[in-house]
């Protein structure tokens, strides 16, 4: 008998923004006999996942019953032949080898207990079908994001009176420490942005692969562009504030613009007040 679990693997950055777990592996092992008390099908999804040493991982190779990578959406499908239907639980761990805005890929591998869980078997035809679904809390993948030196940046731009969503604009992130660019971003039809980068956006490390949370992050401000033409930029002095100093590695950052405002900036001038500039010109022209 053929059997085929499917479903997702995903992660909180915010209350109400997800990220798939992208090219992870999820793994599925007999179990044991030894279940933690907590495991329970219904109620697993709110904990957390524990990590595992290298030890516990090698320990419950001859177990593994099954394994397939994570795709761009999370999504996976699991299948083995077995000749009895599945009555207990089944052990699943994800494994993470790196985050997708690392060039790098030869970094840290860390692995994960997610759940022990008894899936509700459907036969279709000739095999068992049945469906798993995971969420990571925010609390602990800002912990794992931590590990591997990286940061997710998410949020609206809208406009300051109406609230609007303001749709395809380019976003650049600033580390006020040096005004180094840390990453871009564009605007969904929504106004919303994910906007991702690395330690190696750094210039002094401030946080190391496998280093403990504590480590801080970059302070960081914005520059919203439409096409080339800069419509806002804060004041770097922004990035002192609460929320932008020392920004943990999954962020809610909403963004409120006045796009009548602008700063002068590298001898920029707004488009309507380079037009007025020119009119004037040729006005004085005829004149004289």
């Amino acid at each position: 008998m053929c059997y085929l679990l499917i479903g997702n693997i995903s992660a909180l950055m915010s209350d109400d923004c997800m990220e798939p777990l992208v090219n992870a592996r999820l793994r599925v092992y007999l179990p044991d006999g030894q279940y933690p008390k907590r495991n329970n099908p219904k109620t697993d999804i709110f904990y957390g996942p524990g990590q595992l040493t290298k030890a516990q991982v090698d320990a419950k190779r001859d177990r593994l019953l099954a394994e397939a990578r994570l795709d761009e959406r999370g999504n996976f499908r699991l299948t083995w032949e077995q000749l009895h239907l599945f009555t207990e639980p089944l052990e699943l761990d994800i494994c993470i080898h790196h985050m997708p805005e690392q060039a790098d890929i030869r970094g840290l591998e860390t692995n994960y207990h997610l759940s022990t869980v008894i899936p509700q078997w459907t036969r279709s035809g000739q095999r068992y079908v049945a469906a798993y679904a995971y969420i990571i809390p925010v609390e602990s993948w800002n912990q794992i994001r931590a590990n591997y030196g990286t940061w997710v940046i998410a949020g609206t731009v809208r406009r300051l009176h109406t609230r609007e969503g303001q749709t395809q604009l380019r976003l650049e992130a600033y580390n006020a420490g040096n005004h180094r660019l840390l990453g871009c971003a564009r605007t969904d039809e929504q106004g919303r942005y994910q906007l991702r980068f690395s330690k190696k956006e750094l210039t002094s490390s401030l946080m190391l692969v496998g280093e403990p949370r504590e480590q801080l992050g970059p302070d960081i401000y914005f520059k919203v562009y439409r096409d080339k033409q800069l419509i806002w930029e804060e004041d770097p002095r922004t990035a002192m504030m609460p929320g932008r100093k020392s920004v943990a590695p999954c962020s809610t950052i909403n963004i409120n613009i006045r796009e009548s405002t602008f700063r002068k900036i590298s001898g920029y001038v707004p488009g309507w007040l380079s037009n007025w500039a020119v009119a004037g010109r040729k006005s004085s022209l005829v004149d004289h």
